[in-house]
């Protein structure tokens, strides 16, 4: 389990101390895939870094399983680090070694013999689809293929928590998909502990299990995909999920109501319920649906007439109905 305590970080400006992350607290649990999702200068690299190290915390605790990073000795934190492997969005491969001898790398530098290293990078070259590949530079490769490498290259030191930062925002909608797809895969068949760090809503809705929303250094929710995500409850969390919502929208709208459906509830004809049910014309200000590990999730904007009367009949009819959230807007749509 990898725990995060109270975590701080500044770095000193002209300005003056920069706070990156301030007081952050996580619990990630063993075989989790985690997302820690933000828009860009949120600090989620920066958290990534402290997670191994790479920066040292201001302030604050490290523990994974139990063990505090931050108490010990560099002989024994570049052991732990062996143990924590990462793959960036750059992909880092080293352009004049094989794919083979990239995989082979971490593995020469711990000291393993050459013989079995090289054995070793094969068989992760199986794991990741890329068998044929051994001799080819990586030059020759596309960017689906590069990533595969260093995904291959982070599992040679048999870690248990691979960290991902923003690891397939320079790919290709079809590519990323691949890329997650193998990422959960090996986070099934391995049981390695998974943090994804990304400003992609749709890479933590395909694969994580969990979620932590940052901001400005702050955490501002955390949660299951599916509670965080269905329901977010912070202006931070509104913006990454409802993206596209403007101001506008509310205008001579109304009262505004914000439903959200969960499993097979987003095929119910709600609108035409509250008319022919209730009396009340209700418009389709946003709507949208996607899949949150394997279940249908739904989100409708909608707008009500002003009247009172209507408003409860409408408010009562939602409210009534089994797996919807429902919640008036206030102000404006974001």
């Amino acid at each position: 389990m990898i725990e995060l305590r109270n975590l701080s970080k500044t770095f000193p400006t002209e300005e003056g101390l920069f706070t990156a992350l301030d007081q952050v607290n996580l619990t990630i649990r063993d075989g989790d895939i985690y997302g820690i999702i933000g828009m860009s200068g949120a600090g989620k690299s920066t958290l990534v870094r402290c997670i191994n190290l790479l920066e040292r915390p201001t302030e604050g605790q490290v523990l994974i399983d139990g063990e505090d990073l931050m108490s010990l000795s560099p002989a024994a934190l570049r052991e732990k680090r062996r143990k924590i492997s990462m793959i960036f969005q750059q992909f880092n491969l080293l352009m004049q070694r094989t794919c083979l001898d990239n995989i082979c790398f971490p593995m020469e530098i711990a000291g393993v013999p050459k013989a079995k290293a090289r054995q070793r990078a094969k068989e992760l070259l199986e794991v990741v689809g890329l068998p044929d590949k051994a001799e080819a530079y990586p030059a020759m490769l596309s960017g689906g293929q590069k990533q595969r490498v260093a995904i291959a290259r982070a599992l040679a030191s048999d870690p248990q928590v691979l960290l991902c930062d923003e690891a397939t925002s320079a790919l290709d909608p079809t590519t990323t998909r691949s890329i997650l797809r193998l990422i959960q895969d090996i986070n099934r068949r391995l049981g390695i502990t998974v943090i994804v760090i990304t400003h992609e809503m749709a890479v933590v809705e395909e694969i994580c299990s969990h979620v932590a929303i940052l901001d400005h250094g702050h955490v501002m929710e955390t949660g299951t995909v599916e509670e965080v995500f269905s329901n977010p409850k912070t202006e931070a969390g509104r913006k990454l999920v409802y993206p596209d919502e403007t101001p506008q929208e509310a205008s001579g709208q109304g009262r505004m109501v914000r439903i959200v459906f969960k499993g097979g509830s987003s095929q119910q004809p709600l609108i035409a319920s509250l008319a022919i049910d209730c009396g009340v014309k209700a418009s389709i200000l946003r709507a949208n649906t996607k899949t949150i590990n394997g279940q249908a999730f739904g989100t409708m904007l909608i707008g009500l007439p002003e009247d009172e009367e209507q408003v409860g009949r409408a408010m009562a009819y939602l409210n009534s109905q089994p797996n919807l959230t429902v919640e008036e807007e206030t102000g404006n749509a974001e």
